[in-house]
């Protein structure tokens, strides 16, 4: 049996920064699927967001840089630039930045358990909540029948993907010029197609498997640009969504307990407040890191 409860993202702006402006503090804050080196790729969404967020621990669960776009075409902006530089200034800060490498930045697999200077490269790792709580963190491309068959087949997928994302721009565009923010056309598929909701509940059923398999309490994952917070098969499930359609990242704070949110600053406000960081910290900081060997 499977328990799947879905929990909706928190819709965040700058509004919701701490008193006085200061970026909030977590405990550890994840993101994945950030596609550096793609037209897509919402990269002043995410400066923002990091410069609005503070955390212990910055989790990076794959495809950071997409190595498959850029093996045909090289998409680089100014804003991309930005994002290494300022991933570069939060590790000088102090903060270990996990660096866990996904499909399309599979390139970096064979330098997985290298350290440099305070950004770690890894296949796969173990991240220990506040409350004590095993998860495992990783890209997910492993549960994906389609990315671990033929390279032939994944191509296939990845060009229909980028004609998805191609109608998408052009939805968006046609949005702004009259006034409209933002709206993911390529989300609004995804939750009514049926063949693409059997896709992600078949995903999730094989992270959430391979996770209590090991002996986990939960996963951390991305690929499939859905985020989500779930119990499936008696164990937490937590997706990180994306920054090329849904800007979404998640968040645990002191306390242990982990929320899920969208960031789109030029949206709209939020349709309810976030609680301040300051009610929920009140379990005593653990050390939660634990590196694991690669895949």
């Amino acid at each position: 049996m499977s328990e799947s409860v879905d929990a909706t993202p928190t819709p965040s702006t700058k509004k919701q920064e701490g008193d006085g402006g200061k970026p909030l503090k977590y405990r550890a804050i994840w993101i994945s699927d950030v596609h550096l080196g793609t037209k897509d790729c919402k990269a002043d969404a995410l400066n923002d967001f990091l410069k609005s967020h503070r955390c212990d621990m910055l989790y990076i669960v794959g495809d950071f840089i997409d190595g498959w776009r850029m093996s045909k075409k090289i998409h680089w902006r100014k804003s991309y630039t930005r994002i290494i530089r300022r991933l570069l200034k939060i590790s000088k800060r102090g903060t270990p930045v996990y660096y866990v490498t996904g499909n399309h930045d599979e390139f970096l697999r064979k330098y997985a358990n290298n350290r440099f200077d305070n950004i770690h490269l890894l296949n796969r790792t173990t991240h220990i909540t506040a409350d004590q709580r095993r998860l495992l963190v990783i890209h997910g491309d492993q549960f994906d029948g389609v990315t671990r068959a033929h390279r032939f087949l994944k191509w296939v997928g990845d060009w229909g993907y980028d004609l998805l994302m191609f109608l998408n721009r052009q939805f968006n565009r046609w949005r702004a010029k009259y006034g409209y923010g933002y709206w993911s056309f390529a989300g609004f598929l995804k939750s009514h197609i049926k063949r693409a909701q059997t896709y992600i509940i078949d995903y999730e059923k094989a992270a959430s498997h391979m996770a209590a398999k090991q002996g986990y309490d939960g996963i951390v994952c991305g690929h499939i640009h859905h985020a989500a917070i779930k119990h499936v098969n008696n164990v937490d499930y937590y997706n990180t969504g994306d920054w090329v359609e849904s800007c979404t990242a998640l968040l645990e704070h002191s306390n242990g307990h982990i929320e899920l949110i969208e960031w789109l600053p030029d949206r709209h406000p939020p349709k309810a407040s976030r609680e301040k960081a300051s009610e929920r910290n009140k379990a005593p900081e653990k050390n939660a890191q634990t590196l694991e060997p690669s895949l």
